[in-house]
């Protein structure tokens, strides 16, 4: 099969991007040879990003506009909004909660004791992009075409929701143009299985060229916050799973199955973005209709992003252990509540999980330079964070697809198990 093939070939990218990371390290510190090998094969992972990314704009207008225009009435889009932003708001507060409770656990910050900088002191990380002005900047368009060339996912999903909606009323007149804006769509999931062979490559650029930058050194630096992190990673894993099956029952496992391609795709690159196209193709082969899918996907990149909510509330904790500051109990709860609206709406932002613990901390009067403890690491957690995120928003997906009645029982993942799966 087709996928799985695939899946061998990028995990097999990764194991060889470590080992060669590695010997370039060790042999080109003294010259400089390893940073300047750095940088140079990290223009293979750019380019694979750059290809992914010039699929997004295209692909989420299209398959949203055309689900919303053949979705129905309003009531119809109304309700499955309301049941969306209702699971979205569930599984946040869930991923911040099992953040605070996991790092107050397992203490991965305690007994390093550093001496506590100045609050004022800078970490280097911008803060601009959180405040209610930049999170309605983030939300309206100016432009659709500004929008469509930043990569805007959530203003581009408000004008499709308006584009969709003027197309419905419009009826009969506009079937046929939304036909056309169906096969965009198809053409542009034709384009992912084309980029997708340059996946490996990518992979290997990206793991080797950290690994040669830093060495194998950084793995093991932060060793007790990497695995306390992980070890949290796995616990919420375990809580989106059990919360889809409540809903999809036992073949919500077949699901997770069928996502390991995008998992691993977003684990190996720490880019929720690269592994869209995939998720939303997978999530229809498991049966969620397009109209459904082409909604809660795009939403849920700005909405649920469950692995980054979950690192604000267990770094902001662990910065404060490691400087020694204890925070209350009504304090951390006041800090998961501002974490719930801060941390919506920027997946736009680079680093966003770094912006938002930059703010936070300084609110709460911990030193802002404390991001510069993670920082070193942050691409390492990153991988699990981008990965955590499509797995959340592909159960969501098909949780949404299963209370409005429309999720198809067919045996896709049998087939695909043994067939190459059907393009789109």
């Amino acid at each position: 099969m087709e996928s799985k093939r695939l899946t061998h070939f990028i995990i097999g990218a990764l194991v060889l991007g470590i080992f060669s990371g590695a010997v370039v390290h060790e042999w080109g510190t003294d010259s400089g040879f390893s940073a300047q090998y750095a940088e140079n094969i990290s223009l293979l992972t750019d380019v694979f990003l750059r290809m992914i990314k010039m699929i997004i704009a295209p692909l989420v207008f299209a398959t949203l506009a055309v689900g919303i225009a053949t979705m129905g009435d309003s009531k119809t889009i109304g309700r499955v909004g309301i049941k969306t932003f209702g699971w979205f708001l569930t599984m946040s507060f869930a991923s911040l909660l099992l953040g605070l409770l996991m790092v107050t656990l397992l203490e991965p910050g305690i007994g390093v004791n550093l001496p506590v900088p100045e609050v004022t002191a800078s970490s280097g990380i911008t803060q601009s992009g959180t405040g209610l002005k930049n999170f309605l900047n983030h939300v309206f368009p100016a432009s659709i075409m500004d929008a469509m060339a930043k990569n805007e996912i959530l203003q581009i999903v408000v004008f499709a929701v308006f584009f969709g909606l003027a197309g419905a009323h419009l009826g009969p007149r506009a079937e046929e143009f939304f036909r056309n804006l169906d096969m965009l769509s198809h053409v542009m999931l034709r384009i992912t299985t084309m980029v997708m062979k340059f996946a490996p490559v990518a992979v290997f650029a990206a793991v080797s060229a950290v690994i040669a930058k830093n060495g194998l050194g950084i793995l093991g630096t932060y060793a007790k916050f990497m695995l306390a992190f992980y070890a949290s990673i796995l616990t919420l894993w375990l809580v989106i799973i059990l919360a889809g099956s409540l809903v999809l029952g036992k073949s919500v496992l077949k699901l997770v199955a069928m996502l390991r391609q995008p998992l691993v795709l977003a684990f190996t690159t720490a880019s929720s973005e690269a592994a869209y196209p995939k998720t939303l193709e997978q999530v229809e082969h498991f049966g969620a209709p397009n109209k459904i899918a082409s909604f809660v996907l795009p939403v849920g990149y700005s909405f649920n992003l469950d692995g980054s909510m979950m690192y604000c509330t267990f770094a902001t904790l662990f910065i404060a252990q490691v400087y020694g500051i204890e925070m209350s109990l009504g304090q951390q709860f006041l800090m998961l509540l501002m974490l719930m609206v801060t941390s919506k709406g920027i997946a736009g932002v680079p680093r966003a999980s770094l912006v938002v613990i930059a703010a936070t901390l300084a609110h709460f009067n911990i030193p802002e330079a404390g991001v510069l403890l993670i920082l070193g690491v942050d691409h390492f957690l990153d991988m699990a964070r981008s990965a955590t995120n499509v797995l959340g928003n592909g159960i969501a997906t098909a949780v949404v697809a299963k209370w409005e009645g429309v999720l198809a029982k067919s045996d896709a993942y049998s087939e695909q198990t043994h067939t190459e799966a059907p393009s789109h």
